[in-house]
């Protein structure tokens, strides 16, 4: 089975947690505290790999989790690293954000995508040695791993698009042209699923896809079509396939006017990608609906190609045009990545926040937290002003008066670490 979308809950691995532990060795006194820091988390990384051509390995596991770091040990040793995880996806396919259905990452090329990281290790309580606290008995807990539901989109990456209604013959000319062996079959929606072949003009070559076919109705969700216009999306050029024998009892003209209406039903910008009509089954066409035809195609300002793909005659001249065609096109589309919203934190005060105190040291957490960490430039004064609105305006500070804390004692919260002044 044909699977181009899915859904999956990505939860990196979280921190591990900082050491509590004191150097304790014949013939050294106070050796002082020697707990070690805990390791990163282990971050989700998606990678494309050219031996899938679907997204059906996530059909059936939808959740994916990281590895967390190791807590830290004695001896200032630090935990291990958690180990990355690496998803393979078919090239082509596009990560959303689930909750804005913004785009994250378009992995059209080789570089890998980390999605979501792993959070730091907590640091142990070497950390918190100072000259009026020598003997600190805490350490940091490790930052929790980022978590997104991610929605994966597979848009085929090919240079041309075959279309047209169902057994007007897209993949007999596909096998005909390249090493593609798609089914072929004398009835409707023999292809079911995308098939790409390349095709290759002496020193050069371009990869060609073979779309089911479309109908009437496809992009508002009928037949098999709504399913599969996505991957037209990439290609700079189509290929139009017109049964002009009549073979199916439909008119040419009209097939011709029903699948463009279908592709500006879905995208106005695909229904302006260049085409050229192919004109199939002229070997048992009549000669002068070929021609009837070609006069409607050529008024429309279009390049009209009579071809028989079952017998190769005309099929020559149809690649030849092609490449040339692709030769003036830009390269294959690619989709930029989109800039998710930021939540207005100044404004919201509902969040869940933990103080706990050890030694003059007051730990604030709250997993938002991370979120507004990430967004402040502590070197910018303006900045440092919205970070301070929003610990008032979200109760941190309030919080923090009932635990007690006092001028001067230290707050510290994840990796950011200051001396509070009321």
């Amino acid at each position: 089975m044909f699977v181009d979308t899915a859904k999956i809950l990505l939860k990196a691995g979280n921190g591990g947690n900082g050491c509590v532990s004191f150097r304790r060795e014949k013939y050294v006194a106070a050796g002082g505290p020697d707990g070690g820091d805990g390791g990163k988390g282990g971050d989700i990384l998606f990678e494309v790999d050219d031996n899938l051509s679907t997204l059906s390995d996530f059909r059936y596991r939808r959740k994916y989790a990281a590895e967390n770091g190791e807590s830290g040990k004695p001896k200032k040793s630090f935990g291990r690293r958690g180990k990355p995880l690496v998803i393979k996806v078919p090239r082509g396919t596009l990560i959303k954000d689930e909750a804005t259905g913004k785009l994250l990452h378009d992995m059209s090329d080789d570089k890998p995508y980390v999605a979501v990281q792993g959070g730091k290790g907590g640091w142990g309580n070497c950390h918190f040695a100072t000259p009026t606290r020598q003997v600190p008995r805490f350490a940091k807990s490790g930052v929790p791993g980022e978590e997104r539901e991610v929605r994966l989109e597979l848009k085929l990456l090919a240079d041309v698009g075959l279309l047209g209604f169902p057994n007007v013959g897209k993949s007999t000319l596909l096998s005909t042209v390249s090493e593609a062996k798609p089914v072929i079959g004398n009835y409707p929606f023999t292809t079911l699923s995308p098939v790409l072949g390349v095709v290759r003009m002496g020193e050069s070559s371009f990869v060609m896809a073979d779309i089911p076919g479309l109908i009437e109705g496809a992009s508002a969700g009928v037949g098999l079509g709504h399913d599969f216009l996505r991957h037209v999306e990439r290609c700079r050029l189509l290929v139009h396939v017109v049964d002009v024998s009549g073979s199916e009892g439909r008119d040419p003209v009209q097939d011709f006017e029903t699948i463009n209406a279908e592709l500006a039903g879905y995208s106005p910008e695909l229904a302006e990608r260049p085409q050229i009509v192919a004109a199939n089954k002229c070997d048992i066409a009549d000669e002068e609906a070929v021609a009837h035809f070609r006069r409607y195609i050529e008024q429309k300002g279009l390049v009209f190609f009579p071809i028989s793909a079952a017998t190769k005659d005309g099929v020559a001249p149809l690649l030849q045009a092609v490449a040339a065609k692709l030769a003036a096109l830009p390269p294959i589309k690619t989709f930029a990545a989109e800039e998710l919203p930021k939540e207005d934190y100044e404004q919201k005060a509902d969040r869940e926040i933990t103080v706990t105190e050890h030694d003059g040291v007051y730990f604030v957490e709250g997993k938002w937290l991370l979120n507004v960490i990430g967004s402040v430039n502590f070197d910018d004064y303006e900045s440092l002003q919205y970070f301070q609105r929003v610990l008032r305006n979200s109760g941190v500070i309030d919080k923090l008066v009932e635990a007690g804390i006092e001028e001067g004692d230290t707050v510290s919260i994840y990796d950011v670490e200051f001396d509070y002044v009321g």
